[in-house]
């Protein structure tokens, strides 16, 4: 599978509450949240941002709280991923149980630029430049988030497998 957006480039520590500030946590509707994205990092992002778009940033992304409401914000914002050079541990894991692809990358979140459009190919962890060409590589996703993934977070996948078990 293919993701393909434009690039929305952030720095180093973004933090859980520039991603979704602690004043919207009264919420958990991913709607809401979603208005809210990445709201103290750059006020103009959802009014620029466009569903399958990417968050790219450096170092670090997503340290600070461990609130489950960051990924869900980006992704209910129609962030189809983020590429980072590293992501907080809890950040990484609280993506891929809300369904939100990321991908670390150093050379890519490097070398790619505020409005490029890129396409990452979800299996490989291949990203590439769509005007150039130039492609990057990402650690690959471990298959079980991969499933994980594809079943749209863990809380879709248990759903899924319980199903299965009781039919």
């Amino acid at each position: 599978m293919e993701l393909k957006g434009k690039v929305h480039k952030f720095g180093d520590d973004i933090n859980t509450d520039e991603i979704i500030p602690a004043r919207y946590l009264s919420t958990s509707d991913p709607a809401e949240l979603a208005k809210h994205a990445m709201e103290d990092a750059d006020p103009e992002f959802v009014t620029r941002m466009r569903p399958g778009d990417f968050v790219v940033a450096g170092k670090n992304f997503g340290c600070g709280s461990s609130r489950e409401h960051a990924p869900l914000a980006l992704k209910a914002a129609g962030v189809s991923g983020v590429i980072a050079v590293s992501f907080a541990r809890i950040f990484y894991r609280n993506a891929f149980n809300m369904g939100l692809p990321i991908f670390a990358s150093k050379d890519a979140a490097r070398d790619l630029a505020d409005g490029q459009v890129i396409s990452v190919d979800l299996h490989t962890g291949v990203i590439t430049d769509a005007a150039s060409g130039r492609w990057y590589l990402s650690q690959p996703i471990p298959p079980f988030m991969q499933e994980l993934l594809a079943d749209g977070g863990l809380m879709a996948h248990v759903k899924k497998r319980l199903e299965a078990k009781s039919a």
